[in-house]
């Protein structure tokens, strides 16, 4: 697949409603012009090479930005006696951390210690949207990288077995509104699952029943025979959506058919407001990428750092 023709084929470009935290569009107009393309390069030739890139790019910013604000935190090591957050049992699974390194070394050669890593991490989640057919934006520049990471931390990601009332409440608590959570839930049209986030719908799900029975019986049915009860299968799971390298609105399509891989997915249809932004996402995908868009600038507004990491890995 050509990237280029289908980036042209399916570019759509909303504006910014509003800007936070001191950031700006033009912050590095001045001292290093050629950021933006040197971040998107980077992840333009890592995707062609392993097209689950874009999935783990957005992953990574979600699990940063949720911690400490998007401060790049997620991207430090663990030292000594101290484990990181890239190694809390949520965040395991993340992976393409070389990207945003490749980025950085090559950003470091033309403008050294100017670009923070939380910054390129920004940049790249939004380009790995664009480059799967997705929309573009202005991302708001001028991030610091943090320099306090903690695996303990990780616990207070939203898990995929929350229901309506945590997630709104994990999502208040960094300013976020329902809407939001069902405009930055729709990223989970990229990519893939472990058995281990989705199987406590389809085995043993309560004293009842065994299969969640706001699963479609056939798509659990099929989920099963992917993670039988006593799978030892390594990494066996599914795609997140039938489309998965493609960013588009089938995520919400099919949460209405009962096909929500997630507790979390299928409980935007438990609360009025959020079924009724399901619906609306599902009918309009230019409705979805324009709320995606505000929703994103949102959240990756949410500042905490202090430096710029001369190596996203390790602090100054």
């Amino acid at each position: 697949m050509d990237v280029n023709v289908t980036l042209l084929s399916s570019l759509i470009i909303f504006s910014i409603t509003s800007i936070g935290s001191g950031l700006s569009l033009n912050y590095y107009d001045q001292k290093c012009p050629n950021a933006e393309s040197i971040v998107a390069n980077a992840v333009k030739d890592a995707m062609m090479k392993d097209q689950t890139v874009p999935a783990a790019l957005l992953r990574m910013h979600f699990h940063d930005c949720f911690i400490r604000g998007c401060d790049a935190s997620v991207l430090l090591n663990s030292v000594g006696k101290n484990s990181a957050e890239k190694d809390g049992p949520p965040n395991v699974s993340l992976h393409a951390f070389y990207v945003i390194d490749n980025a950085k070394q090559e950003v470091e050669s033309k403008c050294p210690g100017v670009v923070s890593c939380a910054d390129i991490l920004a940049l790249g989640a939004r380009d790995a949207v664009v480059l799967s057919g997705g929309p573009t934006w202005d991302v708001p520049k001028g991030r610091k990288d943090g320099r306090t990471s903690k695996a303990s931390e990780t616990v207070q990601l939203p898990a995929p077995t929350f229901n309506i009332s945590q997630l709104q409440q994990s999502f208040s608590q960094r300013g976020l509104s329902m809407e939001d959570l069902v405009a930055l839930s729709g990223g989970h049209t990229l990519g893939f699952s472990h058995c281990s986030s989705f199987e406590n719908r389809i085995h043993n799900f309560n004293s009842t029943n065994d299969i969640d029975s706001s699963m479609h019986p056939s798509f659990a049915s099929s989920l099963k025979s992917i993670c039988p009860i006593h799978n030892k299968v390594k990494n066996a799971g599914t795609t997140m959506d039938p489309s998965s390298t493609t960013f588009d609105n089938t995520y919400y399509k099919l949460i209405l058919q009962k096909k929500g891989l997630f507790s979390s997915d299928q409980a935007l249809l438990t609360s009025p407001n959020t079924k009724d932004l399901i619906s609306k996402f599902a009918s309009s995908q230019e409705a979805f990428f324009k709320a995606f868009v505000n929703s994103m600038i949102k959240m990756s507004s949410i500042t905490g750092g202090q430096e710029v990491r001369k190596d996203c890995r390790v602090v100054n």
